[in-house]
């Protein structure tokens, strides 16, 4: 960074005291709203704005009408209700008529606001006892006998900010225009010219100030535009950057699957692969033959045959003379792995283990000594194989499952146990197309969307609380006729403050109500053998219900379980729900998911009505996102997405697109940005160890 660069990087991190109209106190203020330097502040959004081009002449004010009024104040007053509670009551009056203006609660306004004094308000228009009004407006006081446009503060098209308590948005507006004229200088381009004249956007310092003062509604759409699309295009730089120096590392394990190691692979499984398996198999073996390491997203619905690619991926890489790995998020579903592989292996000359937090001691040892000796090929895991200690003599690939249990840095993590080994994440919670650009944008993508054969439709039924008695009947019918039953809770243990249904209580009512079938309960509380005792006891048929929290999201496959009952299913995200929904329909039984819910708000009973409506991971994805955002839907910090101050990934979509199309191409011509030095800096002050950026400058 040269010299000036420097300078003018810290003149934006001056504090905010320094600023005009700021002083201590201010700062203590505007610390509270996260304004700590003048760089703050020029990018601090409003959150919403106000036209005021036009001040309406009172007597034109009509009910419903948002708008400016200025007028004199001609009485105040301040009453006082037998609940002590407060209304002020304003009248203003202009040439043309009056209008009330009330505030409830607010009693320091009273002291703000004096007869003969100018009043400027702006709301909306009510009506009360035949009387306009304008409840709770904004306004601003002018004292004296002025001209009266003379002293209003920012007329036209004004923003309004999020406050905090002893600071007006009147004294805020002030603070950011003095640091636009102050500090704006010191922004400096960090997009092509040719990019910005291509899409047709304002330079950062004009949308900038276009943010805060736009001269008309065009003004501001730009300059949002603009903002929205800086933030894309710094992210989707960073994600083109990391492929390009993971395709640019070389180095990576070269494994070419020969026709005869496909059949010996092939040979382990009782069926033949779906159209769209050996699609997602074709890209796997060109990723492992090439030179960079593979970086490849499996996606695909609840039982899409993801395993499949998976187990087929290690095998290819022990055949080659490497170790594999593959990290699942739960004890639950490392052992179900772990069972998967030992009864397809029996046979074969491939060594196995299984580390979890709940591996004895000694197993642990003998299993980190065999990783580290090679005298193991594929070894099944939780987080525990991240850990320090855990050493590979030569691991080729890394499988990670459920990934979006798992963040970025987790992956990265696992990836230095070996030399540039080739990586294939897997989700069963399908990904929206936003998710796939953004979260995941370093990855090449493979997708699964339909079931193997035979996979039956599942029924799904939202239950009110006066249904559930026929519900039991219907489910004591299938349990006599030898099917099981998951009964999953969104708690472990009673809660005095969340009236929900608990799993440890409600197993004990169902032992009351079905005890004839056997009731086990399994949480993400006990101890590892007393989860698999519950398991063992279940996949065995010794007990027909299972009792769970969401422990059992992933990684359990029964096929006689055709029963699974969601308890006060309105506090589960969409995609939970359909990822539950997946543990039945996996055998020949025709199978019911019941919703015992009684959603209390609206969006509740959309995630109802669209669980029941349909059994398209995919829709329900998107839906999903829609309803809750990608914060909730993903985790943002865990992945390292940012909280956008201007962009939505849901709404803004085409400008997410266009955004990425731009930053790919640009680092595909400049793959080190040594030709855009300053986009390079963004990329690092934003990204720089959340998103494991190798360094290219």
């Amino acid at each position: 960074m040269n010299a000036d660069a420097r300078k003018e990087r810290s003149i934006l991190d001056t504090e905010v005291r320094f600023i005009k109209g700021v002083g201590p106190r201010g700062a203590e203020l505007l610390a509270k709203l996260g304004l700590i330097c003048a760089r703050d502040v020029l990018y601090f959004a409003p959150r919403t704005w106000q036209d005021r081009t036009e001040i309406i002449p009172i007597a034109k004010a009509c009910e419903g009408q948002t708008g400016m009024f200025l007028g004199r104040v001609v009485d105040a007053k301040l009453k006082r209700t037998r609940f002590r509670k407060t209304i002020l009551d304003v009248v203003i009056e202009d040439d043309t008529g009056y209008i009330t203006a009330t505030w409830f609660n607010q009693p320091y306004v009273a002291d703000k606001i004096g007869k003969a004094d100018r009043l400027l308000v702006w709301g909306k228009i009510g009506e009360y006892q035949g009387n306009r009004q304008l409840v709770a407006p904004e306004y601003e006081v002018f004292s004296g006998e002025a001209d009266e446009t003379e002293g209003i503060d920012h007329t036209g098209i004004i923003p309004v900010y999020p406050l905090t308590e002893g600071l007006t948005n009147r004294r805020l507006r002030r603070i950011v225009s003095n640091c636009l004229d102050g500090y704006l200088a010191a922004i400096e381009e960090f997009i092509e010219p040719r990019i910005i004249e291509k899409r047709e956007l304002p330079s950062e310092r004009v949308a900038l100030r276009n943010l805060h003062f736009p001269k008309d509604e065009e003004a501001k759409a730009a300059a949002l535009r603009r903002l929205k699309y800086g933030e894309f295009f710094v992210l989707e730089t960073a994600m083109a950057l990391r492929r390009e120096n993971i395709r640019r590392s070389g180095g990576a394990p070269r494994i070419t699957v020969t026709d005869k190691i496909d059949e010996h692979i092939r040979k382990l499984f009782s069926f033949p692969f779906t159209e769209e398996q050996e699609k997602a198999i074709g890209h796997v073996r060109a990723d492992l033959a090439g030179p960079a390491p593979m970086n490849r997203l499996l996606q695909g619905d609840v039982g899409s045959g993801k395993t499949v690619l998976a187990i087929y991926s290690m095998l290819s890489a022990v055949a080659a003379g490497y170790q594999a790995v593959i990290m699942a998020p739960t004890e639950i579903l490392a052992g179900q792995h772990y069972r998967t592989l030992s009864k397809l292996l029996r046979k074969a000359r491939v060594k196995w283990g299984l580390l979890t937090g709940g591996t004895p001691p000694a197993e642990k040892r003998k299993l980190l000594a065999d990783a580290a000796s090679g005298g193991i090929d594929i070894l099944i895991g939780t987080h525990s194989l991240i850990e320090e200690k855990v050493d590979f003599k030569n691991l080729g690939l890394i499988v990670m499952d459920e990934q979006h249990k798992f963040g970025v840095l987790q992956r990265a993590e696992l990836r230095r146990k070996g030399l540039n080994p080739h990586c294939l994440v897997m989700t069963a919670t399908p990904i929206p197309r936003t998710l796939t650009l953004t979260v995941f944008g370093d990855l090449d993508v493979s997708t699964l969307e339909k079931g193997p054969p035979g996979r039956q439709p599942i029924v799904t039924r939202w239950i009110p609380p006066d249904k559930r008695p026929e519900a039991f009947e219907f489910i004591r019918t299938h349990l006599a006729a030898g099917r099981q039953a998951y009964f999953v809770y969104p708690l472990i243990e009673d809660s005095d403050t969340i009236d929900v249904k608990s799993a440890v209580e409600t197993a004990k009512e169902l032992e009351g109500i079905f005890g004839e079938f056997g009731v086990r309960l399994v949480t993400g509380a006990m101890d590892a053998k007393e989860k698999e005792a519950a398991m063992r006891a279940f996949r065995s048929g010794a007990a027909r219900i299972l009792v769970a929290t969401v422990v059992i999201e992933v990684g359990i496959d029964i096929p006689n379980a055709s029963i699974m009952v969601i308890e006060n299913a309105e506090r589960f995200g969409l995609s939970q729900l359909h990822q539950l929904r997946g543990r039945i329909g996996r055998g020949r039984h025709k199978s019911f998911c019941l919703l015992f819910s009684e959603p209390a708000t609206e969006e509740a009973s959309k995630r109802l009505a669209v669980m029941a409506e349909t059994s398209d991971g995919f829709r329900i994805a998107e839906e999903d996102l829609k309803l809750r955002g990608p914060g909730e839907f993903i985790g943002t910090r865990q992945h390292g997405l940012p909280e956008f101050r201007f962009a939505d990934i849901i709404a803004d979509w085409s400008i997410l697109r266009s955004a990425r199309e731009d930053a790919f191409e640009l680092v595909q011509i400049d793959p080190t940005l040594k030709r855009n030095p300053k986009l390079y800096e963004k990329v690092l002050e934003k990204y720089k160890g959340r998103l494991d950026l190798i360094e290219v400058g």
